[in-house]
């Protein structure tokens, strides 16, 4: 690859690489000082290619949002070049504990966007999906293992920006762990950290080529989500798309790119059409508003995968159908059929794709935060709002030490924000 300097246009210097993001060694003065300059040079890079939808003065979290947003688009072009060649040979998954599928996406993910955090924001502590327990254990007892690990470590080496040394398998084992459940402790003071969802809707992921799943990454600042974005590569304008729904959040072209800041509203522009090269023009950015329904049985709705109506409290009022629902019969609603994980609903419902997603928790499963917290920014800077099922915030703090676990009261409640009153007293009403 050509030594590349700050002169040269922005889009060059992200596309470098097939969308590996490249930025110039900082001068040798001290390692701090080495350290300090390159992640100021990076930020302002990544913040000038991306062109983001407002000003610096706007926005006390700038720098973060463009660094997270250069992280997200080359982490999409991650899992299209996996997917790809996903079941091409090797040993490409892997059942977590939990039985859910992994892939080397998601681990790539991860290390990736741990290290392009870490050496631009190395003091702030990252919480994230996956830890390489399970690539360490198998790595000890399989040989065919060391095929995955290889593979996760070429698709992360293909992607990330040069750090002036060479980059090592361990060096990859160790990113990923940064964002592990024993990487860091917190206490019940407010922290700031990074939450990482490296592939919400891994089955998707693994289900075909239309199937949604998303990178989401966010901020959060003394409780509060700051900062989010979300990529989504499988998002086309025909995505859950309403034959009478011409909202201006939707994206032309294949692939969307969400950023949120508080107080800044929540942009999408569709990813480039090699994902991580900056190819488009900064206006391209569109605003993101949530739909104006404001009749509870005329709004679409979305609930999880794992869940069917009958669980929904909301299920004793009205009956769901997936084809398109008659306005008059105010005892049915449009149930939307949206591919899996949570955070492809958040993303519905910022983009005015539905109106509203129910999420009931269970005593046998963990709602963890990195399925929420991008998106509960999204939605409320798009105009929505989130609450648990009794109208209380849902509190991101709540697991004190690790802010890997939220306890939302009965379960998630996702709306356009004019519904939102309506149907906490609805779910209240109903719910045993």
């Amino acid at each position: 690859m050509p030594l590349l300097h700050l002169s040269l246009p922005p889009h060059r210097l992200l596309a470098a690489g097939r969308g590996r993001m490249y930025f110039p060694p900082a001068p040798r003065h001290s390692r701090l000082s080495v350290r300090a300059a390159a992640g100021d040079a990076a930020v302002s890079v990544a913040a000038e290619a991306y062109g983001l939808p407002f000003p610096p003065e706007r926005a006390s979290h700038h720098r973060e949002l463009a660094a997270a947003t250069a992280a997200v688009e080359v982490a999409c072009r991650l899992c299209v070049d996996v997917k790809r060649s996903l079941f091409s040979g090797g040993k490409s998954i892997l059942e977590k504990n939990d039985q859910t599928p992994v892939t080397i996406a998601d681990f790539g993910v991860q290390a990736l966007v741990s290290l392009e955090l870490q050496r631009l924001f190395p003091s702030i502590p990252l919480v994230a999906e996956e830890d390489s327990a399970t690539l360490r254990s198998s790595k000890a007892g399989d040989d065919s293992s060391d095929v995955l690990v290889e593979s996760i470590f070429s698709a992360v080496a293909d992607k990330v920006s040069n750090s002036g040394s060479p980059l090592t398998q361990d060096d990859v084992l160790r990113a990923i762990d940064r964002g592990g459940k024993d990487a860091v402790s917190f206490d019940s003071n407010p922290a700031t950290y990074w939450v990482l969802d490296p592939i919400d809707g891994t089955k998707g992921f693994l289900r075909g080529e239309d199937a949604l799943y998303v990178v989401g990454l966010a901020l959060v600042v003394n409780g509060k989500v700051t900062v989010g974005v979300m990529g989504c590569p499988n998002w086309t304008n025909g995505t859950i798309a309403n034959e009478k729904d011409d909202s201006s959040a939707a994206c032309n072209g294949h692939g969307i790119l969400m950023v949120s800041h508080l107080g800044c509203g929540t942009w999408s522009r569709r990813l480039s059409a090699e994902i991580g090269q900056y190819t488009t023009a900064p206006d391209i950015w569109k605003r993101c508003f949530v739909d104006t329904c404001s009749v509870v049985h005329m709004a679409r709705y979305c609930i999880p995968d794992s869940q069917t109506w009958d669980m929904i409290p909301l299920s004793a009022l009205f009956n769901s159908t997936a084809g398109e629902s008659d306005p008059e019969n105010e005892n049915e609603i449009l149930l939307l059929s949206v591919f899996c994980g949570s955070l492809c609903k958040y993303l519905t419902v910022a983009s005015g794709r539905a109106s509203v997603f129910v999420l009931r928790a269970r005593p046998t499963t963990e709602i963890k935060s990195w399925d929420h917290a991008v998106g509960v920014i999204c939605v409320q800077e798009a105009g929505g709002q989130i609450s648990d099922w009794s109208g209380e915030p849902l509190d991101l703090a709540a697991d004190l030490t690790s802010r890997r676990i939220i306890y939302p009261s009965g379960g998630v409640l996702v709306t356009n924000g004019g519904l939102h009153d309506k149907l906490v007293e609805m779910i209240s009403a109903n719910y045993k």
